[in-house]
């Protein structure tokens, strides 16, 4: 099977070098503390019963008569403790505000690659995966301006008490500026057979219920729960629009992975999971409790057209059809024997945000602030496995549903295998079924509902 995560999820060789390395902090920490403990002057009640105890053990006339060179060594050890316990406090000290290993400790210290992520600049990873989903679509730079106005919208309704209401109302009406402006340039974008339905979805974003001009309105009323209702109707129009604008890839693939398959676009694919243990899926409201559940993933082929391709390839031969499902410690993990004989060896494909076209066979550095366009570090997002023989390759099948937790999670929240993995889609219906699956549960289908006639194969294929 391949190995589905090489760093916190899974892993044995990361799970036990961060044990060891966290054991031999927490080790060190507590024997300086104990140090620290030991050395500290007590009172002088406490300070003479050992002392006492001690002498009576060496020798009774000792006790009772003490000599000037015995007081002199009772001095120096106590001088001798003291500057113990003050070295102690020196190291903690150290410790916890030094980044740097201490000389001599250098074995010990975490490695680059699996400490603690080092601050990247993340306040604009996507932390959904609706957003992140909008963020990668390849659309005209006017779309993106109004998009870029309106997810600021959605950071300014987290501060709590006073709203900038006023900073809002300048967000939209800048998207309204550069909509009606530019309504020429936003159309032409779009191919003539989807003109129509571009002009309908136009008119929804400028005059529509959840439009700009509405939702103008609801920012002068200074109501927070219809501005949030609103922009996220508006948002998904922009999101509607985007798509209408990029039919397919903005960037050619290299000769030598035409071979694989590829999404040229969006694709959804819904499965059924089943539980085979006499247990039901929570039910949802108003509903009754069932032994199977729907859950839609999104996959996008715009950064990622070989994984995702490869994916959409095997949902249409029904290689996860009856799969077992396993969980892992954040993450539940599918594979398919079918999908291990069909499907394709495809190589680690990884979009750096800011970047025109994918990265092949590399990881990207989060230290060094490279952040991917479909970030792991969102609850639902779904990737590949790395594959038996190397790390710069997909498993042909096995992929997981990732599970992430703030909690588990390095600065700035993201996941320690940020980055690693191809990440090419996201659940956006039944998030909630997740929590709810165990080990042994199967997906009874898979089905690509959407996105098929974006689906290329190879030549022999066809």
């Amino acid at each position: 099977m391949a190995s589905p995560l090489s760093c916190s999820i899974i892993s044995p060789k990361f799970t036990h070098s961060f044990q060891n390395k966290a054991f031999f902090f927490t080790t060190r920490l507590h024997l300086s503390l104990t140090a620290f403990r030991c050395t500290t002057p007590a009172s002088p009640i406490h300070a003479t019963l050992p002392r006492i105890a001690a002498k009576n053990s060496a020798s009774l006339e000792l006790t009772k008569r003490p000599t000037a060179p015995s007081i002199s060594l009772t001095h120096l050890e106590s001088t001798v403790k003291q500057f113990q316990s003050l070295m102690a406090m020196i190291f903690i000290f150290i410790e916890i505000a030094s980044p740097v290993p201490l000389y001599g400790l250098q074995d010990a210290s975490i490695s680059p690659a699996e400490a603690v992520l080092y601050s990247p600049e993340t306040k604009t990873l996507p932390r959904t995966g609706e957003l992140a989903l909008r963020r990668a679509i390849p659309a005209n730079t006017n779309m993106k301006t109004i998009q870029d106005s309106l997810e600021d919208i959605s950071y300014l309704l987290r501060i709590p008490q006073r709203k900038p209401f006023g900073t809002m109302e300048g967000n939209v009406k800048k998207a309204l500026k550069v909509a009606t402006d530019e309504k020429a340039s936003i159309l032409a974008n779009i191919p003539a057979e989807l003109k129509e339905e571009g002009s309908v979805l136009y008119t929804s974003l400028i005059d529509g219920k959840g439009g700009l001009q509405k939702l103008l309105q609801y920012i002068k009323d200074k109501d927070p729960d219809k501005v949030s209702v609103c922009l996220a109707s508006t948002l998904d129009t922009v999101a509607q629009l985007e798509l209408l604008q990029a039919p397919g890839l903005s960037f050619l693939l290299p000769d030598q992975y035409l071979k694989y398959p590829r999404l040229t676009g969006r694709g959804i694919v819904e499965f059924t999971v089943e539980k085979v243990d006499g247990s039901a899926f929570s039910p949802e409201a108003a509903g009754e409790a069932k032994s199977t559940a729907k859950i839609q993933v999104v996959i996008d082929g715009y950064s990622t057209p070989l994984t995702a391709g490869n994916f959409a390839k095997l949902v249409v031969d029904g290689a996860y059809d009856g799969m077992k499902l396993t969980c892992a410690n954040q993450a539940i993990l599918v594979d398919s024997e079918v999908g291990k004989a069909t499907g394709y060896n495809v190589p680690l494909e990884i979009k750096p945000s800011g970047q025109f076209e994918p990265l092949y066979r590399t990881t990207l550095s989060i230290q060094d602030g490279e952040l991917p366009v479909l970030p792991l570090s969102v609850y639902g997002a779904v990737a590949m496995a790395h594959s038996d023989v190397s790390d710069e390759y997909s498993s042909p099948s096995q992929f997981f549903f990732y599970l992430y937790d703030k909690r588990n999670s390095g600065l700035g929240g993201l996941s320690f295998d940020e980055g690693q993995f191809s990440v090419f889609g996201y659940t956006t219906i039944g998030r909630d079924i997740l929590l709810q699956i165990k080990t042994g549960d199967i997906i009874r289908s898979a089905k690509l509902v959407e996105g098929q006639d974006r689906l290329v194969l190879p030549p022999q294929e066809n």
